[in-house]
């Protein structure tokens, strides 16, 4: 009897696995993705199958926020501003802008001042102070919102401004939250704060929800200032250790931050809110360069195209003197892939910079081909080494830059809800230019590490299997 349940239990294991490989085959997604799922469920099937269900399962047929509300969410409220009579797309940028403007309703907007934060001593500060400013409203998109001494200090901010009569909105991504307990958040909401997780994960649903988080982090506050960039609000975000970026934009840059807080507290709340109040006017005759634009790009996997994964190819292959690349995780697609190594085999000056530390060991591993094989493309790879890096940055030519909280790998490409600037400005590339330059004396060329470089047999074997697996990651 034994021996037949076995049997019978055997039969059941391989059907379901069979069920799983074929509906992987018939989602008709990218070739390596598909193939990754297939050896994973075939030589585990039990494991694979479990980790395709919460994972791998494509349930993004339908966009939950149509084309129709999509514009109305923007067009209806930024009425007074569409036509910007003062607005200069740069010729060489103008391709870049349309498909930004055609595939994301992504507006392009004047600069106004843009401040450069790179750690958390010099974000913090500045965020509490706008925050004690605020008069009207504050909206925050974020990843992770611990319950520490400094996601204490935050909380404790906007809860005293929603007592005031600011009109406060928080939206927290539920999994990257996990650890947080929910009397953290229901203590802001009983202080007036409006606190809504992004796609909670509860059964029955949770294999349709795991998989897609809102990684964003943006701030506006009073519809006048905005931040954006990796940083989220906890306690080692003010660690010396820990190397990222956030921008503090102000003027009409701003609009498409809004725009883009809106869209996801539609998203979350059901809420369309498209009061001209969120889009205050900005006084932009101050500004010199009239061709210092910005534009804010969000991606998710409702999108039918990849946005900002459009761009960055745009952008790489758009190069005509040098890309510099910071990111805390290379895990990139096949186009990025093949852009990167395209650019650098024409001459230009590809440099891509990241930890030599991670924080995600497995991660870390499948990484590290990836490095060596546009190493050996002519790109420069470079390890920082003071600390862990966990900047998102592009910047070429003197020309654009682009940060926000997209890492280059396949689940910020394709999975996450990410955001990002794109903003076409000489001055703010030439600064973080200069930042990225001095990140790069606390780095070590790829070269320089053997063992990384000239990895040993055994190293190698983790490093391929652990790649095979990567689009999963």
């Amino acid at each position: 009897m034994e021996g037949l349940l076995y049997i019978i239990g055997y039969i059941v294991m391989v059907a379901v696995a069979a069920v799983a490989i074929l509906h992987v085959l018939m989602d008709n997604r990218q070739p390596a993705k598909t193939m990754a799922w297939v050896l994973v469920i075939g030589f585990m099937p039990v494991v694979g199958v479990v980790l395709y269900l919460f994972f791998g399962i494509n349930y993004r047929r339908e966009r939950i926020v149509s084309r129709g509300q999509m514009d109305q969410l923007t067009k209806r409220s930024m009425l007074s501003f569409v036509e910007q009579h003062d607005l200069h797309v740069p010729e060489r940028q103008k391709p870049l802008v349309d498909l930004f403007v055609n595939q994301n309703l992504a507006l392009p907007f004047k600069v106004g001042q843009v401040d450069i934060m790179t750690d958390g001593y010099a974000f913090f500060p500045e965020l509490l102070k706008d925050i004690a400013q605020a008069t009207h409203h504050i909206h925050i998109s974020i990843y992770i919102f611990e319950d520490d001494a400094l996601g204490r200090l935050v909380a404790d901010a906007l809860m005293d401004k929603a007592r005031q009569g600011v009109r406060v909105r928080i939206i927290y991504d539920d999994v990257g939250c996990w650890r947080v307990k929910s009397r953290f958040f229901e203590s802001m909401r009983e202080a007036g704060v409006e606190v809504v997780a992004f796609l909670p994960v509860r059964f029955p649903s949770f294999t349709s929800k795991v998989n897609y988080r809102n990684h964003r982090k943006i701030i506006v506050i009073d519809g006048r200032i905005g931040y954006i960039g990796g940083m989220n609000f906890a306690q080692r975000y003010v660690s010396s250790a820990w190397r990222d970026t956030m921008l503090r934009m102000q003027g009409r840059a701003v609009y498409g931050l809004q725009r883009a807080f809106l869209v996801d507290w539609y998203f979350v709340d059901h809420t369309i809110i498209t009061d001209r109040i969120y889009y205050p006017p900005c006084d932009t005759s101050h500004i010199d360069s009239k061709s210092s634009i910005a534009q804010v790009v969000t991606s998710g996997p409702m999108a039918r195209y990849p946005e900002i994964m459009q761009g960055f190819v745009r952008i790489i292959l758009g190069a005509r003197r040098y890309i510099f690349i910071q990111t805390p995780y290379f895990l990139p697609n096949e186009p990025i892939l093949f852009a990167l190594k395209t650019a650098a085999l024409a001459g230009v000056d590809v440099r891509v910079m990241c930890p030599l530390q991670s924080d995600a060991r497995f991660t870390d591993w499948a990484s590290r081909s990836y490095l060596r094989e546009i190493d050996e493309a002519g790109a420069h790879v470079y390890l920082y080494d003071s600390g862990f890096l966990h900047s998102k940055l592009f910047i070429a030519d003197d020309a654009l830059v682009s940060c926000g909280s997209t890492n280059v790998d396949f689940r910020s490409l394709e999975n996450n809800f990410e955001a990002n600037v794109f903003v076409y400005d000489e001055g703010l590339a030439l600064r973080l230019k200069k930042v990225f330059l001095d990140d790069q004396s606390h780095a070590v060329p790829l070269a320089d590490v053997p063992q990384r470089h000239h990895p040993k047999f055994y190293a190698r074997l983790l490093e391929s299997i652990t790649r095979m697996v990567s689009p999963l990651l």
